[in-house]
C-alpha cells in the first residue's frame, strides 16, 4: 500500500481553523473568513505582511483589500502614528493597522476583526513562516536589505520603485530573488495600463520607422508634500514613537529634523535620488520596455546638466537633463524640461504617452492593430492582481525586479554624471563606468554599521 502523505499546509490551516493560529482571530470569527461573501477560506488565501506603512504603502494596501485572494495580517513600520505624510496626513504602524483591521470588519456579520500584528523590526514578521508575501513601500535607502532578507526569508515581494539607491544595491537585489526562487513585482504600474503598452508595441513593430530618439519628460524642483512649517528643517528631538535611528539604518547619520523623514525623504541624497529617481521608475522604464532594451543599458551618458536646491536639508537636482546613448544609435534624453511621459521619435513619426493620455504624428497609429504575428508585450489590466496571479502560478510578473534595475540604473548613472558635471562610458553588461575612476567609485555607497548587504 502507498504510504499516506504528510499534510499539506494548507490542510494544516484549515484543521487549526477553530483557533485560527493564521489570523490571530477575532473573538467572533467573520463570515468571510468561513469562506462565504465571496471570499476564499484562510486555507487558500495569500497572506501578506507591509512593511513601510507610509503614503505609498497605504495606496498599495488598499489595493491589496480589493484582492478577495489576499489576507494582511501584518505590518511593520519604525513609526508609530504621525502626521508628515501626504498632506499632512497621519500615517504610521498603529493608524494603517486600524484601517485595515475596519476593512475587514466591514466585511463580517459582526463588524468586527482583530487580526493584523504589528512590528517594529521586519525581521521579526519575515520570521514568521505563515507570511506568504511582504508589500515593501520603504525609503529608498532601505529597499536593498528589506528585499535580500526577505527572498532569503522565502517570501514573495511587492517592491515599490525605485527599485534601489544604487547601481550595486540593485543588482544585488536582482541576484537574490533570482538565487532563493522569489517572486518580485516592481511598483511600475505604468507596465498595466493599455496606453503604455500599445505605445512600446508600436515602437517595437516598426510602425515609427527606424526609432532614433526618445524623449522622458520628468518632474522638477522639490514640492513639500509633508506641509512643514516653522522650525521643520532645524534639527529636534525625536518624537515619540518613532525609531529614528532605525529609520536611518544604513544612512549616515544626521540629526532629526521633520523635513528629512517621512514623504520628503526623496529630496535628501543620503536616502534617495530626487525626482529623477522618483519618476524614473516609471516613464524610464517605459523608454526600456519601448525599446526593447530592458535586460541592457546605454552605453554612453552624455550633456549632464543639473540645478541643485538650495533648501537647508534638500540637495537633489531640481532641473536636469542628460542623454543616455545606446548602442543601437538610439538617444534617451531624460530631462525635467521635456514634455512630460515618453516620446518615441522615428523616421516616420512619433507616439507619445502619457498617464491617461496618448497622441501621435499620425492618428491612424492610435487605432492600429497588433496581429498575431507581431511583438506583443505582456499584457496585464492589474498591477496588484498580476502579482498574485504569478504567486499562485509561479510564472513571471508584467514588472520584474531585473527590468526595474535596468531602468533606474541609467537615473543613477544620470545622476552621477550631473553631480560630476561630465558624461562616461558605461559597460551594461559588466555594470561598471568606463574610464573613469572617480564616476565608478560613486557607483557605491558605504552602509552605516551594523547595516550591510
Amino acid at each position: 500500500m502507498p504510504q499516506p502523505q504528510a499534510p499539506t499546509r494548507r490542510q494544516i490551516l484549515r484543521r487549526s481553523l477553530a483557533a485560527s493560529a493564521l489570523f490571530a482571530a477575532p473573538a467572533i470569527i467573520p463570515a468571510s473568513a468561513l469562506g462565504s461573501a465571496g471570499r476564499p477560506a484562510p486555507s487558500e488565501r495569500i497572506t501578506m505582511g507591509v512593511v513601510g506603512a507610509g503614503n505609498q504603502g497605504m495606496n498599495d494596501i488598499n489595493a491589496f483589500l480589493q484582492d478577495e485572494r489576499v489576507q494582511i495580517i501584518a505590518v511593520c513600520d519604525v513609526n508609530r502614528e504621525s502626521a508628515g505624510y501626504w498632506g499632512g496626513t497621519v500615517r504610521g504602524r498603529e493608524p494603517v493597522k486600524a484601517a485595515i483591521e475596519a476593512r475587514y470588519a466591514s466585511q463580517s456579520s459582526s463588524n468586527t476583526y482583530k487580526g493584523c500584528d504589528t512590528y517594529l523590526d521586519f525581521r521579526e514578521m519575515y520570521a514568521r513562516k505563515d507570511i506568504d508575501t511582504v508589500l515593501l513601500a520603504l525609503p529608498d535607502h532601505w529597499h536593498s536589505i528589506s528585499t535580500i532578507e526577505a527572498a532569503s526569508a522565502g517570501k514573495d515581494i511587492y517592491g515599490e520603485k525605485p527599485l534601489s539607491l544604487t547601481i550595486p544595491e540593485g543588482r544585488a537585489m536582482s541576484d537574490a530573488v533570482s538565487r532563493f526562487g522569489r517572486i518580485f513585482q516592481t511598483g511600475s504600474q505604468q507596465r498595466s495600463d493599455a496606453r503604455f503598452r500599445h505605445a512600446c508595441e508600436l515602437v517595437r513593430n516598426g510602425r515609427l520607422g527606424r526609432l532614433h530618439t526618445v524623449r522622458v519628460g520628468l518632474p522638477g524642483g522639490t514640492p513639500d508634500y509633508g506641509g512643514g512649517t516653522g522650525d521643520y528643517t532645524d534639527p529636534q528631538p525625536v518624537p515619540d514613537g518613532f525609531d529614528y535611528d532605525r529609520w536611518l539604518g544604513p544612512a549616515p547619520w544626521a540629526p532629526y529634523c521633520p523635513a528629512r523623514c517621512h514623504v520628503n525623504f526623496r529630496w535628501v541624497f543620503d536616502y534617495s535620488g530626487g525626482q529623477l529617481t522618483d519618476w524614473a521608475g516609471h516613464h524610464v522604464d517605459i523608454a526600456q520596455w519601448g525599446m526593447g532594451t530592458e535586460l541592457t543599458g546605454p552605453v554612453r551618458i552624455e550633456n549632464p546638466h543639473a540645478l541643485y536646491s538650495d533648501h537647508p536639508v534638500w540637495n537633489t537636482a531640481v532641473d536636469y537633463r542628460f542623454e543616455a546613448v545606446y548602442e543601437s544609435g538610439v538617444r534617451m534624453i531624460v530631462s525635467s524640461r521635456e514634455r512630460g511621459g515618453v516620446t518615441f521619435e522615428g523616421t516616420d513619426g512619433w507616439v507619445w504617452v502619457t498617464r491617461g493620455a496618448i497622441d501621435a504624428q499620425r492618428k491612424s497609429l492610435l487605432t492600429s492593430v497588433i496581429g498575431p504575428d507581431e511583438t506583443r508585450l505582456y499584457d496585464s489590466r492589474d498591477h496588484f492582481r498580476n502579482f498574485i496571479d504569478c504567486v499562485r502560478t509561479r510564472a513571471q510578473p508584467i514588472a520584474p525586479i531585473e527590468n526595474a534595475h535596468r531602468s533606474i540604473s541609467i537615473a543613477h548613472l544620470g545622476n552621477i554624471a550631473m553631480k560630476l558635471g561630465r558624461g562616461f562610458g558605461w559597460d551594461p553588461a559588466r555594470e561598471r563606468i568606463l574610464g573613469d575612476d572617480a564616476a565608478q567609485k560613486m557607483l557605491t555607497r558605504a552602509m552605516r554599521s551594523p547595516w550591510g548587504i
